[in-house]
């Protein structure tokens, strides 16, 4: 047997080797894919279920109270000028309480994103705290400081500033629940623009004022926007601490909330539904909004 023999005999066996080496694996990768696409079928399978189940939850509730109202509730909600004040009181407070949520947030939010800011934990949760404490704490809170600490009397006595039982009141409470909303997008918002547009901008001459204001700004408008309406959503649907601070007086302090209460505590419960629904339609809106915004905002990018 002549050495190119033994050769070939070798190549063919290293061949046949590597054909089952290859095709083994190929087998192998066949098997892992479809083993992997099972298990995420199932997984998918599951996610939604929940996704399903928790969605058609929130409906039936919801169809379920509008079943159990009539046209006439809905009519006594928009006719009686004491209700219609207090959805006018709503939507007028809520907005001045916006717009003062918004100049605090957008420097704030900056700071929080772009400055280097001492103890910026503790700073960064203590903007978040007015999201997970009780409501009705702001309230509390507020009424101890303008009626019994001194600066609280000093401003409401000496500088001639009343917010106890005052729609000023509805606006102060309306603000320390909602603006961590308003801080906490317009953060969001800034840590997502691109830096290097803001190096080049610095790099081309711009004082860092400028590059805030014609490169940062533009590309944070969007998520500042989305802040600004879920914070105008939060105060419009606000109860707790103005039935406490503020009061629910009719054509004065009542706001849609509070007079839901005062129909449902007069046994008018199908007024109070309605009033309700509408609070629940006006955050479904807003919520789309904010939706629609933003999804438009990213294919853009």
């Amino acid at each position: 047997m002549g050495p190119c023999r033994l050769l070939s005999g070798c190549n063919l066996r290293i061949l046949s080797h590597l054909r089952c080496l290859f095709f083994g694996n190929l087998n192998l990768k066949k098997a892992v894919t479809k083993t992997s696409s099972s298990h995420s079928v199932k997984l998918n399978t599951v996610a939604l279920s929940f996704l399903a189940a928790f969605i058609a939850l929130v409906l039936i509730l919801i169809l379920t109270s509008l079943s159990y109202i009539d046209l006439q509730a809905f009519k006594t909600v928009f006719t009686t000028s004491e209700i219609r004040y207090a959805i006018w009181t709503s939507i007028w407070t809520s907005c001045v309480a916006t717009a003062i949520s918004l100049v605090f947030a957008i420097p704030a939010g900056y700071a929080l994103s772009r400055c280097k800011v001492p103890a910026r934990i503790l700073a960064d949760t203590i903007v978040d705290l007015p999201i997970v404490f009780p409501p009705f704490v702001v309230g509390l809170i507020l009424q101890i400081f303008f009626r019994q600490t001194a600066p609280g009397r000093f401003i409401h006595e000496t500088m001639g500033l009343e917010f106890i039982f005052r729609p000023t009141g509805i606006v102060l409470c309306q603000f320390l629940v909602a603006a961590s909303y308003a801080v906490r997008f317009s953060k969001i918002a800034f840590d997502n623009v691109d830096n290097r547009c803001r190096q080049v901008a610095l790099t081309l001459g711009c004082t860092r004022w400028s590059s805030f204001r014609h490169v940062s700004l533009p590309q944070a408008k969007s998520g500042i926007i989305s802040g600004g309406l879920i914070t105008w959503a939060r105060s419009f649907g606000l109860f707790g601490p103005l039935m406490l601070f503020a009061g629910s007086i009719a054509s004065s302090t009542q706001t849609l909330s509070t007079r839901i209460y005062t129909e449902q505590s007069s046994g008018n419960f199908q007024v109070a539904l309605a009033g309700s629904l509408l609070i629940v339609l006006i955050a479904l809106v807003v919520m789309l909004a904010v939706r629609i915004f933003t999804s438009k905002k990213v294919v853009s990018l």
